[in-house]
């Protein structure tokens, strides 16, 4: 698979970008609606992709070798880790529709529900828990 075909596999849903938080006891993770620095909350994708790790080193560069180390974190929509499972895109990928604004239509993107990192304070990240939309 080519690089420009991996990077299509994104959805554009934004859910990776958001902040998680994981159960030290039980490895949890839960989805919260606090984003990224660099999250556009209109377009859903990062503002500053090509140059992100100038901003945010810690932010995952996901790759065919690093997958399965990073699946427990991902999104249960994800295409990178329903294919991995052996699962169908879902009807609304825009790999299938065409259309990059299927997903957001769909409801199953972080379009227009996120708070900005830098407006939270980490302490209070647990009030911004949310079930992962699906």
């Amino acid at each position: 698979m080519s690089k420009d075909e991996w990077e299509a596999l994104c959805d554009g849903c934004g859910k990776c970008c958001m902040n998680k938080l994981e159960d030290e006891d039980t490895g949890e993770v839960a989805l919260t609606r606090v984003a990224c620095r660099l999250f556009d909350d209109s377009t859903c994708r990062c503002s500053q992709y090509p140059i992100r790790h100038q901003f945010v080193p810690e932010c995952i560069v996901l790759s065919p070798a690093n997958l399965r180390h990073n699946l427990y974190w991902m999104p249960e929509t994800c295409a990178y880790k329903l294919l991995n499972n052996g699962n169908p895109l879902p009807d609304w990928h825009p790999l299938l529709t065409g259309s990059p604004d299927s997903v957001h239509k769909a409801g199953v993107s972080m379009q227009g529900a996120t708070v900005p990192e830098f407006e939270i304070g980490e302490d209070d990240w647990e009030d911004h828990i949310i079930e992962e939309p699906t």
